[in-house]
C-alpha cells in the first residue's frame, strides 16, 4: 500500500485504506496508479473454461433450442409411426405403450438435466464476475464524479471569491 493509495481512499471514499473492502482496495488502487478498471469479463471467463465445460455449454445449448425440440417431436413421430406400422405386421421393436421409448425418454432426461444444470451454474458464475466488474466500474465513475465535482466547487468557490 502506498501513500497515494492512502491519500486517494481518504480523499474519494472518506476512510482509511486498511478499513476499505477488498473491492474498493482494487478500485483505490487502480485510480491511484491512473490504470483502467475495464477489461472484457466474458473474455476472461471463457478463456478458463474446460474441455468437459465447453461440452456442457454446447449440448446445454443445443438442448435448449427450438430445433432440438423440433428434431425430438421429428424422431418421436417417426418411433411412434414406424412401430405402429410394425404393429400391423405383427413384428414391432418396440409395441404401444412404447416401453423401449419410454427408457430412451428417461435416459435423455436424466443424462440432459445435469449438464444443462453445470451449463447455468457456469453462467450463473460468469454472471456474477460481470456483476462484481461492474460494481468496480460503477465505483470507480462515482469516485471519480465526486472528486471532480469537489474540483468544480473549489474552482467556483475561488471564482465567486474574486468577483467580490
Amino acid at each position: 500500500m502506498t501513500n497515494k493509495q492512502k491519500e486517494t481512499a481518504r480523499r474519494l471514499l472518506g476512510r482509511d485504506y486498511g478499513r476499505l473492502e477488498v473491492i474498493e482496495r482494487g478500485v483505490v488502487k487502480r485510480l491511484a496508479e491512473g490504470r483502467h478498471i475495464s477489461r472484457n469479463v466474458n473474455r476472461e471467463f471463457e478463456d478458463t473454461r474446460t474441455f468437459d465445460q465447453r461440452v456442457a455449454d454446447r449440448l446445454a445449448s443445443f438442448g435448449g433450442s427450438w430445433s432440438f425440440i423440433f428434431l425430438f417431436l421429428v424422431l418421436l413421430t417417426a418411433w411412434i409411426g414406424i412401430n405402429t406400422v410394425f404393429l400391423l405386421d405383427g413384428k414391432p421393436f418396440d409395441p404401444f405403450p412404447f416401453i423401449l421409448l419410454n427408457l430412451v425418454l428417461s435416459m435423455l432426461a436424466a443424462l440432459q438435466a445435469p449438464v444443462i444444470l453445470l451449463s447455468q451454474n457456469r453462467h450463473n458464475d460468469r454472471d456474477r464476475l460481470q456483476a462484481t466488474h461492474d460494481y468496480e466500474v460503477n465505483l470507480k465513475a462515482e469516485l471519480e464524479i465526486r472528486d471532480l465535482a469537489r474540483k468544480i466547487d473549489r474552482m467556483e468557490a475561488l471564482l465567486t471569491r474574486r468577483r467580490r
